[in-house]
């Protein structure tokens, strides 16, 4: 009898000394001791998806070696303070300002860090360093606190993200499609690792944010060995919080390069600057009663640039991206000079919308092409079966070096038009459009173009019980 109650004793030991190398606290009697963490279904599930995808990327790096594992390495480092602060926010009240900026420092150090590694001159690993360091902006879901942030929801913002690095980890995918197979196994497992891996844990764990603790010590540092004291919960809901004072996901070298998406968005807030910084300041030569029209009208170059400095308010993450299998489509493109599209057939389509300040370069043959909505892009294509659409453009560049059965252009204001010699056969449509020329080659030893100006001006005249349509031609005077 004595010796079984020694060996329960030591069961019971053994037992308490395992809860506490897992950093389990012993309750008092008659209180249920908190689980460790590693018990948590979130964390588990969270640890699961980085051995399994984040460890396939790593695997792939490893081979690869050079920057693109040096790349992967911070991108390991920065999943693991994510795990860390999710951790820590069960343990914490909803921060204020100041505690907000704390709690995602250390994971805004170690973005800048990959921002930081994809500036400067452009080596061979430029592609795996822009790919993922625009990835981890996927992360910051976890600064989600409602609407009144103006951010997505946790798993929108990760798919919005992760479209953002598609464009680089897509350029991966073409170059050493037939090179080398650990640059695309890195890459596949790169978009596995958030499509689908965060974007289902997020949506599976938090899709309404991260979790706080319904009591706790207020955030007031990110140390790791900063004791968590339980306290009284805050009086009343604290007030929605704004992003940190320091830019949460771009570098400071990188102020200068235009900022898109979520880090725009970010930077713009957090800049630190007052809110009407950025507005034109009223001289006494712009006030109305100091002008000479003294009309009120705004000129278009104003209007233009006031217009331009606030569009990405409604722009998306940009996309260059095959759907289906049949469909290319390249949108909300901004200033990208490089864009190419070069694995294509006559049965696919390439849908162009939203871009500005871009030149797209299709090779090979397309079924169908269409320019929807977008302003300075250029677009130089081969072969179309079936038509060329420009529709609701403002000063864009088509040029066709192949073939174009049909070219239509609606409702568009600027549009030169270039054609080879095969395509002079092309039907051209317009409709509710100016400023549209078509250049064509010199019939002459000279390789410049010739330039026709499509009309934009028609008279019509009712003759012999129908009306007649001819364009106005105007002769200088």
């Amino acid at each position: 009898m004595e010796k079984e109650l020694v060996g329960r004793l030591e069961a019971a030991v053994a037992r308490l000394e395992a809860l506490a190398v897992a950093g389990s606290r012993v309750a008092p009697l008659g209180v249920v001791a908190e689980e460790p963490d590693a018990v948590d279904p979130a964390i588990a599930a969270f640890d699961e998806l980085v051995q399994n995808s984040l460890g396939r990327l790593s695997a792939a790096a490893d081979k690869i070696g050079g920057k693109a594992q040096e790349t992967t390495k911070i991108l390991a480092e920065a999943f693991s303070v994510l795990k860390e602060l999710l951790v820590k926010a069960k343990q914490c009240q909803k921060p204020d300002l100041a505690g907000l900026q704390e709690f995602l420092k250390p994971l805004n150090e170690v973005i800048l860090k990959a921002s930081a590694l994809a500036e400067g001159k452009r080596t061979e690993f430029f592609n795996h360093l822009k790919a993922s360091a625009d990835s981890l902006t996927a992360l910051a879901w976890v600064a989600y606190l409602g609407k009144d942030l103006g951010m997505s929801m946790p798993t929108s913002h990760v798919e919005e993200s992760w479209q953002m690095a598609e464009f680089y980890n897509n350029k991966i995918l073409v170059e050493y499609r037939n090179r080398d197979a650990n640059h695309v196994e890195w890459a596949k497992a790169l978009k596995e690792l958030y499509i689908p891996g965060l974007r289902d844990y997020v949506k599976g764990f938090y899709p309404l944010g991260i979790v706080w603790g319904s009591s706790g010590a207020a955030v007031l540092s990110t140390s790791a060995t900063t004791p968590v004291a339980k306290g009284p919960p805050a009086r009343g809901p604290p007030a929605p919080p704004p992003p940190p004072s320091t830019p949460l996901f771009t570098s400071e070298a990188a102020t200068s390069q235009s900022k898109e998406g979520m880090s725009a968005v970010f930077q713009e807030i957090s800049s630190g600057k007052s809110v009407t910084s950025g507005l034109r300041k009223v001289t006494d030569d712009l006030k109305t009663k100091n002008r000479a029209d003294r009309t009120g009208v705004v000129a278009a170059t104003e209007k233009g640039s006031r217009a331009s400095s606030f569009s990405f308010r409604k722009e998306g993450p940009p996309k260059l991206e095959l759907q289906m299998g049949r469909k290319w489509v390249v949108e909300n493109q901004i200033g990208k000079k490089n864009l190419v599209i070069d694995d294509c057939d006559s049965r696919q389509t390439v849908y162009i919308y939203g871009c500005r300040d871009s030149v797209l370069q299709i090779k090979g043959k397309v079924n169908n092409i269409t320019i929807d909505k977008c302003t300075k892009m250029g677009t130089v294509f081969m072969d179309v079966v079936a038509a060329c659409e420009i529709v609701n453009c403002n000063g864009v560049e088509v040029q066709c070096q192949g073939s174009a059965p049909t070219i239509s252009i609606d409702n568009t204001s600027g549009c030169q038009l270039y054609l080879s010699k095969h395509s002079l056969g092309a039907s051209i449509t317009t409709a509710k459009s100016s400023e549209i020329n078509v250049l064509v080659p010199n019939a002459g030893p000279d390789s410049d173009w010739a330039e026709h100006a499509l009309p934009q001006q028609f008279a019509h005249s009712f003759k012999s019980g129908q009306f007649v349509t001819t364009p106005v031609s105007h002769s200088g005077g």
